[in-house]
């Protein structure tokens, strides 16, 4: 049996779900399939940061996280009793000044209540057994609950399917990268004590080793702690509740109980990636394209941030809007690149957090205790951990245009438009994946014409509100245009239309 769909997305988690449903949001005809006869239980990443919030509230299912999770207001950092900081995003300039708490499991679950809301459901049992691809498309077959097989003509394929990515095996494309030799415990379990702190994240960096509390539904959270090279390189024994205890006992803080687990587990660190995020037809997101250290829970608002960037550009493709070359290649060049980021970035938090040479951890106390009490250095931080520092400032799809207001605080191309939750929520918003032009009050006159050229790629002008005149000067004299995903692609001065009106023509080529 042969059936056609336009993109056929390989894994059901958090990344595979998200982008099914920006694709089917804009318009896409999509299938996913898992390979799994159910979700899982386990509880996986636990934060979703504000960024990745940010684009969920585009998604239009952003009140239900909000009402499944749990608010914290960052992360501390202490050392044998000794806080060193206190990293705090409450201060952070977006809608969600917080990271939330919230189980794989039930991500998973809201996104899949989402799809189905959109007529879409997951295909359990469904494997990708191989593929092919033309210029014209791609040829999948699958293997079918009960030993059957189909085949699947498809537009474009997406490999959302995790670090054992069966689309990258068939694309045998390198996934380069090392595995750290120190091996993890972690443990889901109900904790009690008056020195858990329910509102926040924490790392206590004790002489043997890290151990971190990440709490995530009342009185339940994560522990992790690393426990050294594991002798013989042999895989360890599951951890039992006593070892557990045992380490937070000596590294965290005193008098905390533990009881009641449900997930106890030892792991390792991967840190690998591919170099380009696209071969023809076919992506890789999430998990398939990037693995790297779980230090500061990263991984899953990555892969969620990939499914955002490539969805508004795909959908255009598949509408006979955008052009195929630049606009789909921007994908791997932007996420790449931040991939890359975010791998080092981990990468680092967990050789620092792991360091055991005694000099080198009284050195990195007292540098973190000294830096961690400068605001800018909190806010560069925190700004890191909650990914709302995420930019693109070497895209394909940025363009310079000389006058455009610059400097005062105002974003630039590439960079995220820091804009409140209302509006946010507008751009990109409802079933067309459209650009946003964003100005003064003198504006709409001018751009006017435009909007006769580009309807199907341009919203009507949004007259820039009072505070964000008064926040970014200077904003009223000129535009910005804002892609689908929020982020700033162009900046122009007063009499900048031409600029716009040709920045719009190149997207459409």
């Amino acid at each position: 049996m042969t059936t056609r769909t336009t993109a056929l997305v390989v894994g059901a988690g958090p990344v595979g779900l998200a982008m099914a449903a920006e694709l089917t949001r804009y318009g896409v005809a999509v299938r996913l399939i898992d390979k799994a006869a159910a979700p899982s239980d386990k509880s996986k990443a636990l934060v979703i940061w504000s960024r990745t919030l940010e684009l969920i509230d585009r998604m239009g299912c952003g009140a239900d996280f909000l009402a499944a999770g749990m608010r914290l207001r960052g992360a501390t950092i202490s050392a044998e009793g000794r806080l060193l900081a206190n990293l705090d995003v409450s201060g952070l300039d977006t809608p969600h000044p917080y990271a939330l708490a919230i189980p794989q499991s039930e991500t998973e679950r809201l996104f899949t209540e989402h799809l189905s809301r959109l007529g879409v459901r997951v295909e359990r049992e469904t494997a990708l057994v191989d593929f092919s691809q033309s210029e014209t498309g791609v040829r999948a077959r699958l293997a079918r609950p009960g030993g059957g097989q189909e085949e699947v003509e498809c537009d474009w394929l997406i490999g959302c399917d995790g670090a054992h990515s069966t689309v990258r095996h068939v694309l045998q494309v390198p996934f380069t990268g090392v595995t750290e030799p120190a091996d993890f415990l972690l443990a889901d379990v109900r904790i009690e004590g008056a020195g858990f702190r329910s509102g926040e994240l924490g790392l206590f960096w004790h002489k043997d080793g890290v151990l971190g509390i990440f709490p995530f539904a009342a009185g339940r959270a994560r522990v992790i702690a690393d426990l050294g090279p594991a002798p013989n390189d042999r895989p360890r024994p599951d951890p039992s509740l006593a070892e557990v205890q045992r380490l937070v006992d000596e590294r965290g803080p005193k008098g905390l109980r533990l009881s009641d687990p449900v997930w106890l587990a030892n792991f390792r660190v991967n840190e690998r990636k591919v170099a380009d995020y696209r071969k023809g037809r076919v992506f890789l997101a999430g998990d398939a394209a990037h693995i790297h250290s779980p230090a500061g829970g990263q991984g899953m608002n990555t892969g969620i941030q990939d499914a955002c960037n490539l969805a508004w550009k795909l959908a255009l493709v598949c509408r006979g809007i955008g052009g195929h070359g630049p606009l789909l290649d921007s994908y791997s060049a932007e996420r790449s690149a931040v991939g890359e980021m975010v791998l080092k970035n981990a990468a680092r938090l967990t050789h620092v957090a792991i360091l055991k040479n005694p000099l080198g951890q009284i050195i990195r106390n007292n540098i973190v205790a000294l830096l961690g009490e400068l605001p800018p250095v909190q806010r560069r931080i925190a700004a890191t951990l909650a990914e709302l520092d995420i930019a693109y400032p070497d895209s394909p799809l940025n363009r310079a245009v000389p006058g455009a207001a610059a400097g005062r605080g105002l974003p630039k191309p590439g960079e995220r438009a820091p804009l409140d939750r209302d509006f946010a929520k507008r751009i990109g918003a409802g079933g067309e994946p459209k650009f946003v032009l964003l100005g003064g009050a003198s504006a709409s006159a001018a751009y006017e014409p435009l909007m006769q050229r580009f309807g199907n790629l341009l919203t009507p002008i949004d007259t820039v509100a009072a505070d964000l005149a008064r926040k970014y000067g200077g904003i009223e004299h000129g535009a910005f245009l804002i892609r689908p995903d929020g982020y700033i692609a162009l900046a122009v001065p007063e009499n900048g239309a031409g600029a716009v009106e040709n920045y719009l023509a190149d997207i459409t080529r």
